[in-house]
């Protein structure tokens, strides 16, 4: 009752400033009416929603909840920050005049809210509040293929224009348009790239969630096969299960329809890829992530088939493994390719310039390629989404990086 007072609480004093902004811009009734309605309806809903919810219980009502609580707190929030600052001067002002014009003047000497503020602080508001809404309505389903090159000086001369695509965090029980999760699909496989490599997170909790889209990610077609690994979400972790044994049987579950999907399971295993009698490793470890996160990857054992001067490709789920062992490890892994984040799938990105999220403060290596100690990781953005139906600013990503060699005219 107390968490839910404190929510309650924080509504009442973001409103009593929002309500203010648009009390000065407009009065009237029925706006009146329409503003308190729509802020009650969705405070009630997610009260409604959440109200004694375990984590297990939690689904798309219980997220597009969240999400319209967030459409309206966060543009509410900028408008109380402005006029905060406004009364940073206003109330000054009053207590000045009020002990020296004497105290029978009273609370009429509190400067009225200046119209052109309120209009300005609604207007900063409406930037974020579209956004939001626009995240929810397209922006999860708004894929985008990114591409890059990287160059090896040892990298094998046959591998030289080889294409991967990566995708990564598919969080199926998220999704609620099958009819845009086919047309992902589709975009993949016309990158016509020479492997398909996934990094994790294929539902959220249980293997069922995957089940409607068995058809659709059936479909998922390379000349040199399909390749993944789990990520966190995908041992059934963050959920009640009646036994131990069941929650050991859901792993299988999904263990079987990623083999029916045509994905091969690295579990802290390798193999190899040829091309014209030569080769490259490619290894994948279960989830090792920094933190309280499952930390079931075993690099070693992953490694224990491959040579030291083998070009490596790593499938880890979460960046943080790249950052704390993968890096300094006696072996060289040239590419490493992870996922996790979702880029909080919140940010500001400008391609090649510039780019932002809230996630940067929990994870050095949140989104693209970075290069350290002469190794390359590529952080995925994501397929799907989990918690916040929606996506702004950080779209869906589907990555398509093409092996170069140093030195070979193509």
């Amino acid at each position: 009752m107390l968490r839910w007072a404190l929510i309650i609480l924080v509504f009442i004093v973001v409103d009593v400033y929002a309500f203010q902004a648009f009390r000065t811009i407009s009065k009237n009734l029925w706006l009146t009416i329409l503003y308190w309605v729509i802020t009650l309806l969705v405070l009630g809903n997610f009260i409604f929603r959440f109200y004694g919810l375990n984590r297990s219980e939690f689904g798309n009502p219980q997220a597009y909840a969240f999400a319209f609580v967030l459409a309206l707190l966060v543009p509410k929030m900028i408008v109380l920050a402005i006029l905060f600052a406004e009364d940073v001067f206003r109330v000054p002002q009053a207590l000045f005049r009020y002990f020296t014009e004497g105290s029978n003047a009273g609370i009429k000497y509190l400067p009225s809210r200046r119209a052109f503020i309120s209009k300005i602080a609604l207007g900063i508001a409406a930037i974020p509040f579209g956004s939001i809404l626009y995240g929810i309505y397209k922006g999860k389903y708004n894929f985008k293929v990114l591409k890059y090159t990287l160059s090896f000086e040892d990298l094998p001369e046959a591998f030289d224009g080889y294409k991967l695509t990566q995708i990564s965090d598919i969080h199926s029980g998220s999704f609620d348009r099958p009819d845009m999760v086919s047309y992902a699909v589709d975009l993949i496989n016309q990158q016509e790239s020479d492997v398909i490599l996934f990094t994790g997170d294929m539902v959220n909790n249980k293997a069922t969630e995957m089940k409607p889209y068995l058809e659709t990610f059936g479909k998922l077609k390379a000349k040199n096969g399909l390749y993944s690994v789990l990520g966190n979400h995908d041992y059934g972790d963050y959920v009640r299960w009646e036994s131990e044994d069941a929650k050991k049987q859901n792993l299988r579950d999904l263990k079987a329809i990623q083999k029916q999907i045509g994905f091969n399971l690295l579990l802290n295993e390798s193999i190899y890829l040829e091309r014209d009698h030569q080769r490259i490793a490619l290894l994948g470890v279960e989830n090792w992530g920094a933190g309280g996160f499952k930390k079931a990857g075993d690099l070693k054992k992953a490694a224990a088939q491959v040579n030291e001067n083998d070009f490596k490709i790593l499938l880890s789920h979460d960046p943080s493994h790249w950052e704390k062992q993968v890096i300094d490890d006696d072996y060289h892994y040239h590419l490493t390719l992870s996922g996790h984040t979702h880029g909080m799938q919140f940010g500001i990105e400008i391609p090649g310039w510039f780019k932002w999220s809230p996630v940067k403060w929990r994870y050095k290596y949140w989104a693209g390629i970075y290069k350290e100690a002469g190794q390359y990781i590529n952080v995925n953005r994501g397929f799907g989404y989990l918690g916040f139906p929606g996506r702004v600013g950080i779209w869906p990503e589907i990555t398509v990086i093409e092996l170069k060699r140093k030195g070979v005219n193509t």
